[in-house]
């Protein structure tokens, strides 16, 4: 019998050997015990949660509360095997633990019936299969365990290396989003900025949840917490612990952007299932964005500088240059387009009433009047001085007329002190044979020069026989 069970502990140690999966090893512990044992109750107690067959004789180990003679806690926590006689029930239990190099991972209960005892014999081996296996074990979690920091090294080289190849921000944002949905299985994927005067914006890239504004002062609610404290989020169950965030989903984390101490933005992921993501996945989400904010950094400043060449500084609407740019542009790819030049009526009188700051507050005033009634596709620009002007591509004369007159309506309501403006309106057409730049122009600064000298507060179209300087 002894020189069987020495022959079934070589060949068990063999298939330990050649595998780094811990469900195939413990369903060999079973196989070896039932051989050995097969009438007998066996249990594995793991003290660790893996991915093993629903098949297999296993359950949770749970902690005795307070109970010292607890056999199973006991063999845990000693690490070594105990034997428990049950005499009023006539059974006998062996606990073995499933020890490694660095620990514990589990114990082995063997229960035999009607008052049998183990001989030392196959208590030695139970002890050895237990020992062997709990190697096995610890070889194959450290395998696993190397395997995937090699994978989250390779996602982190892979992501710092893509985010370092000049991407604008928006293409920098939605490449992160991709390699976090695959990575982390996210549901949704959030990048926050973090502006000087406290807004939050939130960064195109991310998905559609998070530009929702019902979700806004969720959002807000995590960002303070994250400005306050500096650190990471990391919550299994939002229903338990923000029942009233984030509606339906459940896990959540945020990592906060920090490049040299400062605190630039933050990144948040959430799904619908409660503790979905490990803390493993926490701390691989933590050193992924720590190693990606560089990237974040320098591509939010390279479109600042950009914005700030073709920015006029006051109004922050386009540069000069930028319209004409974009006016030439839409000329060689478009059907037709429409001009409006918009002047603030006297002017003068505002500067010498109010003086220069006021006067430039006024500026500042219409030129936000202009951007809250246009598309994102219309540029408005400052065109010089008090004078603004906006393209509209792809639009004709009488759609033109319709924006400027909602723009000099809302001017002549919104501001403060009270300004109204002037707008000369021009258009333009592929079969048009004088088609160019300062035609456009022109014809809306004749227009504009008409509707300042008849009267101010009106819109006039440009028209060759009512026109002129």
């Amino acid at each position: 019998m002894e020189q069987k069970l020495k022959e079934l502990l070589l060949q068990v140690t063999k298939k330990f050997h050649s595998s780094m999966d811990v469900s195939a090893i413990l369903a060999e512990i079973i196989d070896a015990l039932k051989q050995v044992f097969p009438s007998f109750d066996i249990t594995i107690l793991l003290s660790h949660e893996w991915d093993v067959s629903e098949e297999l004789p296993i359950k949770q180990l749970c902690y005795s509360n307070g109970q010292r003679n607890d056999a199973a806690t006991n063999a845990y926590l000693t690490g070594k095997i105990q034997i428990e006689d049950i005499i009023e029930d006539r059974k006998s239990v062996v606990y073995a633990p499933l020890r490694g190099k660095q620990g514990v991972y589990g114990v082995l209960k063997i229960m035999a019936t009607n008052s049998f005892v183990f001989p030392q014999h196959e208590i030695d081996f139970i002890e050895v299969l237990a020992d062997t296996g709990g190697n096995a074990i610890e070889n194959a979690e450290l395998y696993q365990q190397s395997r995937q920091l090699v994978e989250d090294l390779q996602l982190i080289n892979k992501t710092s290396h893509q985010l370092n190849s000049n991407l604008r921000l928006s293409e920098t944002i939605s490449y992160m989003t991709q390699q976090i949905k695959s990575s982390f299985s996210a549901q949704e994927i959030g990048f926050f900025m973090f502006r000087p005067n406290g807004d939050i914006e939130v960064i195109e890239g991310s998905t559609s949840f998070f530009f929702k504004d019902t979700n806004l002062s969720d959002i807000k609610a995590f960002c303070d917490r994250i400005k306050k404290d500096k650190d990471a989020l990391f919550i299994g169950d939002l229903a338990s612990n923000e029942p009233h965030l984030l509606k339906p989903y459940r896990s959540f984390i945020a990592v906060p952007m920090i490049q040299s101490g400062e605190l630039k933005g933050a990144v948040m992921i959430v799904h619908e299932h409660a503790y979905y993501f490990s803390f493993n996945k926490f701390k691989l989400l933590q050193s992924l964005i720590h190693h990606s904010t560089l990237a974040f950094t320098n591509s939010m400043l390279h479109e600042e500088l950009e914005k700030l060449v073709i920015t006029d500084h006051l109004t922050r609407l386009y540069a000069r240059n930028y319209l004409d740019e974009k006016v030439q542009q839409s000329m060689n790819q478009d059907a037709y387009g429409c001009f409006i030049l918009i002047d603030i009526d006297n002017f003068k009188q505002i500067n010498d009433i109010y003086g220069h700051q006021v006067g430039d507050d006024i500026i500042i005033q219409v030129a936000n009047v202009i951007k809250k009634n246009i598309k994102t596709s219309d540029i408005a620009a400052r065109w010089g001085g008090e004078e603004l002007a906006v393209y509209l591509s792809k639009v004709d004369q009488e759609v033109g007329v319709t924006v400027a007159e909602r723009i000099r309506e809302k001017v002549a309501q919104e501001t403060s002190p009270r300004v109204t403006v002037s707008c000369g309106v021009s258009e333009w057409k592929q079969v048009d044979k004088d088609k160019s730049l300062k035609t456009l122009f022109n014809h809306a600064d004749q227009a504009l020069y008409t509707a300042k000298r008849t009267g101010k507060n009106i819109v006039v179209v440009f028209d060759e026989n009512t026109c002129y300087m």
